[in-house]
């Protein structure tokens, strides 16, 4: 059975391409983007309705509340279950997102060392006494590589890194994927890539509608169902910037600006991660359509 890999960068066109293809090849989708797996993030991560789904199963979304912490192994565990059941029933499966180190959790042999809870509050405590910059100065030190690949304000990142540097004495590079060594053999991966101008139009369109549809009011039901109490959900695009925003009652059209400029950004590191995968077959910005037509002549 097809293991079919969609990516790119926010707002490339992931979704449409791919409810397009299950339909030509009977599939069904495994969702790869962090931020959809919560329930309640619906707007802000334009989750697609069940009805723009048009009958097509979705898996791995509306999982967790916003107030728990997702994490990259518990993901790849639950993703790799839920294809292998669905290819052992003799489905075609579509894993679907812009979370990079989620799809290379699927199809890449990446371990995930054990976490030691005491370990990580300390050196949470650390990151907030010191900050991020004197974190990732740690990190370049113990690990160079590790700390070129990550940058300096994902402290979250950071953390992590140093906490499995001191669980297992080695770089945190070591736990990385290797291309060489598939979890799944024959693995086809498609990327969609977008003039960079394009691309911004699209993101500061996506954004002014999700505020015309209801982003904000959707970040105040959050705020009751506790967002504010984990760390990974409180912090997606556009749900930090209102969080802040009604908090400390600043403008929330400046908060609506500023997830624009954070989604570009994000957009830039995805296409960065994204670009280093030799595996990837990517296609031309052009319609879904013919986009669909490379893609089942490719397979």
């Amino acid at each position: 059975m097809a293991l079919i890999v969609i990516c790119g960068a926010t707002a490339s066109g992931k979704s449409g391409l791919s409810i397009a293809l299950a339909k030509e090849i009977s599939a069904e989708i495994i969702n790869a983007d962090s931020m959809q797996l919560y329930r309640g993030m619906d707007i802000g991560t334009a989750k697609l309705t069940v009805s723009e789904r048009e009958e097509i199963p979705h898996h791995l979304l509306d999982i967790l509340d916003v107030s728990e912490d997702a994490n990259v192994a518990s993901y790849q565990q639950l993703a790799r279950t839920k294809i292998d059941e669905l290819q052992n029933a003799g489905k075609n499966v579509i894993i679907v997102g812009g979370t990079g180190l989620y799809i290379k959790a699927i199809i890449d042999e990446l371990n995930f060392p054990d976490r030691d809870i005491q370990v990580r509050d300390r050196i949470d405590k650390e990151a907030t006494e010191l900050g991020a910059v004197e974190m990732h100065k740690r990190l370049q030190r113990l690990d160079p590589i590790a700390a070129a690949k990550i940058p300096a304000n994902n402290l979250r990142r950071v953390v992590r890194a140093l906490e499995v540097i001191e669980l297992t004495g080695a770089p945190f590079t070591a736990q990385l994927p290797r291309e060489d060594v598939d979890h799944y053999q024959g693995v086809r991966q498609f990327g969609l890539v977008m003039d960079r101008s394009n691309l911004d139009e699209r993101i500061s369109k996506r954004v002014d509608q999700m505020w015309e549809l209801g982003f904000v009011a959707e970040v105040q039901q959050l705020i009751s169902a506790g967002i504010t109490k984990g760390k990974t959900a409180q912090a997606a695009l556009g749900y930090k910037q209102i969080i802040n925003a009604l908090a400390d009652g600043s403008s929330l059209d400046l908060a609506k600006e500023e997830t624009k400029r954070a989604t570009r950004q994000y957009a830039r590191r995805q296409e960065t991660w994204f670009s280093r995968d030799r595996r990837i077959k990517w296609l031309a910005p052009e319609s879904t359509a013919l986009q669909l037509e490379k893609i089942l002549a490719l397979l």
